[in-house]
């Protein structure tokens, strides 16, 4: 797993790691029971500080995309890939559920909004 601090970006410097462990996940990178690296050893890699890796760590592990076992390290969570599935999912579905408002405001029935949605599926 490689992962690339962009230092110059406005997202914080954790978030950045909690998205790209999670992208490995998705992409089938990073399996269930997988090891992550170290804190220590992803601090010194990446150049930061170990908080910074430590609080992305945290973040994962409260989402249940990861688990810690004192003494032993931080693995991918045998549900990780399930929660992050359906993660995107909801977020998908949130916006096809706000461009279905906007064609019903725009006075479309559902009719055109599907024949729409399938035409835009098609390409």
């Amino acid at each position: 797993m490689n992962i690339i601090i962009a230092h110059s970006s406005m997202v914080p410097i954790y978030e950045q790691i909690i998205a790209q462990i999670k992208a490995a996940v998705l992409s089938g990178e990073l399996g269930p029971d997988d090891a992550l690296p170290s804190v220590r050893a992803l601090s010194k890699e990446l150049k930061i500080s170990a908080l910074t890796v430590k609080k992305a760590y945290d973040r994962l592990e409260e989402e249940g995309c990861i688990v810690t076992v004192h003494g032993k390290g931080s693995f991918v969570s045998g549900s990780g890939t399930d929660l992050l599935a359906e993660e995107r999912r909801k977020d998908v579905e949130a916006d096809l559920e706000k461009a279905v408002q906007k064609g019903r405001q725009y006075g479309m029935s559902d009719r055109e909004i599907r024949d729409l949605f399938d035409l835009l599926l098609e390409e």
